[in-house]
């Protein structure tokens, strides 16, 4: 596992064949959603509770289903226990509309 991300002044950005995320979570939510870019993260909203990294693992298993990929996929770069995290997402098979309107914004 890695111990710094990837800096990176945007929500995501490739390196290689690995999508790289800012994200900014909202636990203990109405319901699991992506949301809009804030800056340079991404809303990441899920329905579990904070408690014990619990909410970062839903949201793990959340997104594995939205980007088409296992949750072994996902790595928590950083943030576990915080609503500021990076995540790497290895080799997606899914785009979610706001991520590919993003990095088509980017230009890649």
């Amino acid at each position: 596992m890695r111990n710094k991300g990837l800096a990176i002044n945007s929500c995501c950005a490739w390196d290689g064949e690995t999508l790289v995320l800012n994200i900014f979570g909202q636990p203990s939510a109405k319901q699991d959603a992506i949301g809009k870019v804030k800056g340079n993260q991404l809303k990441i909203s899920v329905t579990a509770a904070p408690v014990g990294g619990r909410a970062t693992d839903h949201m793990v298993r959340f997104l594995a289903k939205e980007f088409g990929v296992t949750p072994k996929d996902i790595e928590v770069v950083f943030g576990r226990f915080n609503v500021n995290k990076q995540l790497r997402i290895k080799s997606p098979k899914n785009l979610p509309s706001v991520i590919s309107k993003h990095l088509s914004q980017e230009g890649r």
